[in-house]
């Protein structure tokens, strides 16, 4: 018989006793008998906090810190996940194992906890299937009791604590209580879990100069450290986490407050520690207490787990150059290390937020190496929350933890910003040209819309964006440790051209929408904004052509956005390149310009710039990171200095995505491989070989399948391959040669 009656509602439940931050919510299976056996399960969860789900002791799923980081107070997602059905056994216990993530643990520099609220809680719905087509549903309510863990101590930022002693002691359970909850706010996942993606095993233990304990794992990455020891009964060992060394000892400065420290209790037999509650940005790891010394770490004691979102792999870079090999690898590295339930600036000191900015000039990058759709397409449902009960102003970081911030004088006021406000517009842009999902342009034209209208509110008359904040040309590396904002290319400039950009874009995005007034209005917008710049910063005659400021960034946008005519283009490029060669090549523009002065140079003629400043080691240039052993990116290009110690800055980090927006260059024109329209259905091939490169490949899985572009440069002569996946439609455009359209297959040329 099938079972039609009305499933009880699960409700949000918190212990009585918070069994520090790390209670277990449990009950005992009952299973309705009659019915034969269970023949499917599933198993729908959530937490104010984060939860892993077990039944019959047994976690249900490999996923970590669920359900991950999302505006709370407007939405709280859920998972669902099969069960085995032999996993599920009359009296077998259901499970919530709670911690604190990001809801109540610490947030931001200034250490802000229980932002969200003071009760971890959890939530679930258990649906049995009966032989018969019986339906139990098992729920979340107060029969649920509560129990402490091995887990006595826990927080993102400062790390985790496990006494191994309590593992199957006789620990003390109380009761628990329904607290107050929308069920509305309820939301499936659409974006990938956080997982564990791969292993590591140390490449060397050493001793520093000071003889404490240090293991390399040889690479800078984000999770944790699995560990399996014995020992004494009591013993404690303490891992502390850093990205790098300073003068042979562990680098912490960089971290600020954030204690990247986790300790380990032992039993007495034989431990294995994996601190699932939290999460380090480390290399390196010291080691104290370990039972026997630093001889008896063996293989297998400590192996470092890479934790991320779960984000499909899809593009590949790879040519003749090691050293920018290994910058794309970088760049690799530091999208997995920070796509972590949001898309963060950093993974490793105290702060590890979504600024809005950085995703803004990375994305492009993002949605080569990786199917983003997901990931980044819920982000965007956060930002449009957040911006929805703002009155419009798309905040600095999502979700928006800085708005309970009152009284840091060391906060700029927050409103709108150039690039990191136009986050609203730029980021559905790049997935609308990597995906062709007009839907989901559809669904985020409306807060784009918003972004803009409050945007124009702030313009002069003229068009020109001269009010308030502005982060500006952040980091220019001209700038003193202590103020990046303190760029060569006047903020007033910047927001302009930034403005003239996303009004560009907002009138392309009405157009493919059927919003004639709306992009009539745009374009109209676009005009006047065009028309401020160039009366007030831009100068030409028949000697050239000058940029306010006269700093590569002004040359840099004004190129890369049209705001300058064809004769002021070219001549704007040739100085543009004048100011590459006066600066040796190494690098002279700030968070924005540097995303896009390849471009600007490439554009206008100017390739062997170009790739000169691409291929630049000294610093600052993005070579510069990779000749000093990095494997992330650097957030500024001194991060460490050529005498190996860290920048004086305090805010230093080393893996940092922004400046890995290059790849997306070498994707684009090192490799040559571009949509000539949104999703890849007709794809460009255009390769542009500089530098002494002498062969190039880069490999994409679109929607359509793989797409790929390999040349080789010998005598004079340019060999190319490229493949056309079904659906699609080449277009190759070699130098040399006029562009020719070809159908799905490999094809062949000589230039």
């Amino acid at each position: 018989m099938t079972d039609f009656a009305a499933p009880p509602v699960a409700l949000m439940i918190a212990p009585d006793q918070d069994f520090d931050g790390a209670p277990v919510l449990f009950r005992r299976i009952a299973l309705e008998g009659g019915h034969g056996a269970v023949v499917s399960a599933a198993l729908e969860a959530t937490a104010l906090g984060v939860v892993t789900p077990l039944v019959g002791g047994r976690p249900v799923t490999d996923e970590v810190l669920t359900p991950g980081w999302s505006s709370y107070e407007w939405r709280l997602r859920y998972r669902r996940w099969e069960v085995a059905p032999e996993a599920v056994a009359d009296g077998a216990e259901l499970a919530l194992a709670l911690g604190n993530g990001w809801y109540r643990g610490q947030l931001t520099w200034l250490s802000l906890a229980r932002v969200y609220g003071p009760e971890l809680a959890g939530w679930a719905r258990l649906e049995l299937v009966y032989a018969d087509g019986h339906r139990q549903v098992i729920t979340t309510d107060q029969t649920w009791q509560a129990r402490p863990s091995d887990t006595t101590f826990n927080d993102l930022y400062d790390g985790q604590t496990i006494d191994a002693r309590r593992r199957g002691a006789a620990l003390p359970t109380v009761g628990v209580h329904a607290i107050d909850f929308d069920p509305a706010k309820l939301v499936p996942f659409e974006t990938p879990p956080v997982r564990p993606l791969q292993e590591i095993p140390p490449q060397k233990v050493f001793r520093a100069p000071s003889g404490k304990v240090l293991v390399d794992f040889g690479q800078n990455l984000v999770g944790w450290v699995r560990v399996k020891v014995s020992g004494p009964v009591g013993t404690t060992v303490t891992l502390r986490h850093a990205e790098v060394l300073e003068h042979g000892e562990l680098g912490t400065r960089p971290l600020r407050r954030a204690k990247a420290t986790d300790n380990f209790v032992l039993s007495g037999g034989q431990d294995v520690f994996e601190p699932r509650l939290t999460y380090h940005g480390f290399r390196y790891v010291e080691v104290a207490g370990w039972p026997g010394g630093p001889d008896a770490i063996g293989d297998g004691s400590l192996t470092a787990v890479v934790v991320g979102s779960d984000v499909p792999p899809t593009g590949t870079f790879e040519c003749s150059e090691p050293l920018l090999n290994q910058l794309h690898h970088n760049a690799v590295w530091s999208m997995r290390g920070n796509f972590l339930a949001v898309p963060t600036d950093c993974p490793q000191r105290d702060e590890r937020l979504g600024w809005t900015g950085d995703l803004a000039i990375f994305a492009p990058t993002a949605a080569f190496l990786g199917d983003v759709s997901g990931f980044l397409g819920d982000w965007l449902v956060d930002l449009d929350l957040e911006q929805a009960h703002a009155a419009g102003l798309v905040p600095f970081v999502v979700p928006d933890v800085l708005k309970y911030i009152a009284g840091d004088p060391t906060m700029p006021p927050v409103d709108t910003v150039a690039v990191w406000s136009d986050a609203a517009v730029w980021v559905p842009w790049t997935l609308w040209q990597a995906y062709g999902d007009r839907a989901a342009l559809e669904r985020q034209y409306p807060a784009a819309a918003a972004h803009l209208r409050r945007l124009a509110g702030l313009l002069e008359s003229d068009g020109v964006w001269s009010q308030g904040f502005q982060f500006g040309d952040w980091l220019d590396p001209d700038a003193p440790p202590d103020n990046p904002a303190a760029a060569k290319t006047p903020p007033v400039v910047v927001a302009t051209a930034v403005a003239y950009r996303t009004a560009c874009l907002m009138a392309q995005m009405a157009d493919l929408l059927g919003l004639a007034e709306d992009a009539a209005e745009w374009r109209a917008l676009a005009g006047r904004i065009r028309e401020g710049f160039r009366d007030r910063f831009v100068r030409s005659d028949a000697s050239g052509c000058w940029v306010e400021s006269d700093a590569p960034t002004a040359y840099a946008i004004a190129i890369a956005w049209e705001l300058l005519t064809p004769a002021e283009t070219a001549a704007a490029g040739v100085r543009l390149a004048e100011l590459a060669a006066a600066a040796g090549y190494r690098i002279s523009a700030g968070f924005v310009g540097t995303a896009f002065i390849l471009d600007a140079l490439a554009q206008t003629g100017q390739l062997d710039a170009a790739y000169r400043l691409l291929l630049q080691r000294e610093c600052p240039s993005w070579l510069y990171a990779v000749t000093m052993g990095a494997t992330t990116i650097w957030e500024r290009w001194d991060s460490m200095l050529p005498d190996g110690s860290i920048n004086p800055g305090e805010m230093t980090s080393f893996n940092h995505y922004a400046y890995g927006a290059v790849a997306d260059w070498l994707h684009r024109v090192v490799g040559g491989l571009a949509p000539a329209e949104p999703g890849y259905r007709v794809i460009r091939f255009a390769p542009r070989p500089g530098g002494g490169l002498t062969w190039a490949k880069v490999e994409l899985a679109t929607r359509f399948g793989v797409a790929r572009c390999a040349w080789q440069a010998a005598d004079g002569h340019l060999a190319v391959t490229v493949t056309v996946p079904d659906g699609a439609t080449g277009v190759v455009d070699l130098p040399g040669l006029a562009p020719v359209e070809v159908a799905p297959g490999e094809h062949r040329f000589t230039a």
